[in-house]
């Protein structure tokens, strides 16, 4: 007979989508999980296959509340002052108590580069292709805009936001301010 869960995965993948997001991919262990989570090695093994499927879940919860805290605000705000908004809106999501993480996903590539697995990378991909498609459909507002142009902007916004993401992480809130209201002169 199996024996029945002592936790809830939605509580364990939130605090392993913590501590990825604090320490990368590469330098948390198993055994880092196992503590941070409140589960022993083989509860680990049993609910997500290995480390790899714990971080996946945890991609997942982190695209759940970036679609709730984020990409959500954005698809319910007008033009590019709701993509200027999403900017601001980025940098309180990705702030823990007095210390800034960046975005778990960026991060995420910086560490790992072309050696990422392909299946971290394609849930990457797709995560950023929506926010890319909410940038395109809030350009599209300006009607005097055609599509070349729409898709050189996203595009541009795309790159931006990565370069906040880890701009994010060290500078102050003037500059990141500074960096965001340049970057809307552009667009």
């Amino acid at each position: 007979m199996a024996r029945r869960k002592e936790y809830k995965e939605e509580e364990v993948i939130e605090k392993a989508m913590q501590l990825f997001w604090r320490n990368g991919y590469e330098t948390t262990s198993v055994r880092m999980l196992e503590k941070e989570m409140g589960i022993n090695q083989f509860s680990v093994y049993a609910s997500f296959g290995n480390k790899q499927g714990v971080f996946l879940e945890s991609i997942k919860c982190y695209k759940k509340k970036a679609q709730f805290e984020l990409i959500d605000r954005l698809d319910n705000s007008d033009g590019v002052e709701g993509i200027k908004q999403y900017f601001y809106n980025f940098i309180e999501f990705s702030k823990d108590k007095n210390s800034n993480k960046g975005c778990l996903l960026t991060n995420t590539v910086n560490e790992l580069g072309e050696n990422a697995d392909t299946l971290i990378m394609s849930e990457i991909v797709k995560f950023a292709t929506n926010v890319k498609e909410s940038f395109i459909n809030k350009l599209s507002f300006n009607s005097q805009k055609d599509k070349v142009t729409i898709d050189k902007q996203a595009n541009y916004l795309m790159v931006a936001l990565q370069g906040l993401s880890v701009a994010s992480k060290m500078f102050n809130a003037k500059q990141l301010d500074d960096f965001i209201e340049v970057t809307f002169k552009n667009v």
